[in-house]
C-alpha cells in the first residue's frame, strides 16, 4: 500500500493540501478531508480509503462551487444541480452536495418559490400561470408550485390585473372600446392571468366614448384605412373596404356612416 512521503499546502488555495507518494504528487484534498482522515507523513493508505477520500473531496468541491453560486442570489435546487452538472460533477457527488446545502439551510425551495412568486407579482405584475412557468424553469416540484401559488389570492390577482388594464386603457384613448378590450385581454393573457379574471378586470373599466371622442377616433383610423386602399380602389369599392375595416375595429354603424358621408362630401367638393 502507498505511504505518504510528503504533504504540502496549496499555493493558490491554502485550504487545499497536496499529497505525495514516494515524493511524487498523488492527489490534493481539502483541509477538512486532511483532518478527518488524519493524513500525515508516513501514513499508509489502502485503495479503498483513497477512493473514499477522493469522493468526499469531490463533494466538498461541489459544495463550495454551489456556495459561490448561491452567494449572488437565492437559487432553486434545480438551478444548483444544473450549475454543478455544467462543472462536470457526477450525479452521486451532486446528490451529496445538495444534501449538505439543505442541512446547512443554504437551499430552501419553498422559501425560494415564495420569494420568486412575490417578486414576479410585485415587479413583473405576472399572473399565476406565468409564475408557474417560471417555477417550472427553475426546477421546482409541481406539488410545491401548486402549494405556493395557492397563496396568490384572486383579490391580489384582480388588483394587479386591474392596474395593468387601466394603464393600457389610458394609453390607448384613440382606440375603440373593442380594440382596447382586445389589447388588454392579449396583454393580460401573456402575463399569465385566467380568462375569467381578465374579463372581470375589463368589465370594471369605463371605456364608453362620447360623440366628440368617436369623431376623433374614426377620423384617425378611417383616414389611415382610406389612404391604405385608395391607391387600388375608388368609389363604392373604396367605401365598402373602409366600412368593413372600421366595422372590424368595433366602430358603431352610425359613426362609420357619418364618417363615410363626410369623406364623400370632401371628395365631391
Amino acid at each position: 500500500m502507498p505511504i505518504i512521503s510528503k504533504i504540502t499546502q496549496g499555493k493558490k488555495n491554502p485550504e487545499r493540501y497536496n499529497i505525495f507518494f514516494e515524493d511524487k504528487f498523488a492527489f490534493s484534498v481539502d483541509e477538512a478531508v486532511l483532518v478527518r482522515y488524519q493524513l500525515t507523513k508516513g501514513k499508509e493508505l489502502d485503495q479503498w480509503t483513497i477512493e473514499e477520500m477522493a469522493f468526499e473531496d469531490q463533494i466538498r468541491k461541489a459544495y463550495n462551487t454551489a456556495l459561490h453560486y448561491l452567494g449572488f442570489r437565492m437559487r432553486s435546487e434545480g438551478e444548483v444541480r444544473t450549475k454543478l452538472k455544467e462543472k462536470e460533477y457526477g450525479e452521486a457527488v451532486i446528490d451529496e452536495a445538495i444534501k449538505k446545502l439543505y442541512v446547512h439551510k443554504f437551499l430552501d425551495d419553498r422559501a425560494f418559490s415564495e420569494a420568486l412568486m412575490r417578486t414576479q407579482m410585485n415587479s413583473g405584475k405576472k399572473g399565476p400561470r406565468a409564475i408557474q412557468q417560471d417555477m417550472q424553469k427553475k426546477g421546482i416540484d409541481k406539488q410545491m408550485q401548486k402549494e405556493v401559488l395557492d397563496s396568490y389570492t384572486e383579490e391580489e390577482q384582480l388588483e394587479i390585473a386591474r392596474g395593468l388594464a387601466e394603464k393600457i386603457a389610458a394609453k390607448e384613448k384613440m382606440k375603440t372600446p373593442s380594440q382596447v378590450k382586445q389589447k388588454i385581454s392579449d396583454f393580460l393573457m401573456r402575463k399569465g392571468y385566467s380568462y375569467t379574471l381578465i374579463s372581470q378586470a375589463i368589465e370594471e373599466l369605463e371605456l364608453e366614448k362620447d360623440d366628440d371622442q368617436w369623431t376623433d377616433i374614426v377620423n384617425e383610423q378611417g383616414d389611415k384605412l382610406w389612404r391604405k386602399h385608395s391607391h387600388k380602389l375608388t368609389g363604392y369599392d373604396l367605401k365598402s373596404k373602409v366600412k368593413q375595416g372600421l366595422y372590424q375595429k368595433g366602430f358603431p354603424a352610425e359613426v362609420i356612416n357619418d364618417y363615410l358621408d363626410k369623406k364623400e362630401q370632401e371628395n365631391d367638393g
